[in-house]
């Protein structure tokens, strides 16, 4: 084997290692991202089996305890609902009327099954997600309980007590 033809082997060589890699890491992102939808987004556009993030509000009055750790809530954007299944202990933040993103999949039968329940953190923030979800649907929203979206500013307030 000549120089040249060494040089040649070695550079496609290369190029065919390099190409398994990023087709590697390619595939390894695909199946890893999971997109963000509200209930009226999985309404128009059901995900088809994949994992997927759901975001809005926990309604009102629709809070069920099955026995166990099993709990039902519907999820809205208030232009469409969602019934949402959840196995699991419950975040301490978590009730009705709260925001609230569950990571799961949608069932054939129309409910979403969740394996994680993220709750909000303070009185005013919501997920930028569910803020831009609730905006969309027309969520009308009084100036007092205005969503703070993640890294906005906001006021808190910590109770002090004298020993």
């Amino acid at each position: 084997m000549t120089r040249k033809r060494r040089r040649l082997m070695i550079l496609a060589l290369a190029l065919l290692g390099l190409g398994t890699a990023t087709a590697l890491t390619l595939s390894a992102f695909r199946d890893n991202i999971v997109f963000f939808y509200s209930p009226s987004d999985l309404a128009a556009k059901p995900p088809g089996g994949r994992t997927v993030r759901i975001g809005g509000l926990v309604e009102a009055g629709s809070l069920k305890r099955e026995g166990g750790m099993t709990v039902t809530f519907q999820v809205t954007d208030t232009a469409k609902s969602l019934p949402v299944t959840y196995t699991g202990i419950l975040p301490d933040l978590f009730r009705e009327g709260q925001g609230v993103v569950a990571e799961g999949k949608l069932g054939a039968d129309g409910v979403f099954t969740a394996t994680e329940l993220l709750a909000k953190h303070d009185e005013k923030y919501m997920p930028p997600d569910v803020a831009d979800a609730l905006k969309r649907a027309g969520h009308p929203g009084k100036p007092g309980d205005a969503p703070v979206a993640a890294g906005e500013e906001h006021q808190t307030s910590t109770l002090r007590t004298n020993p």
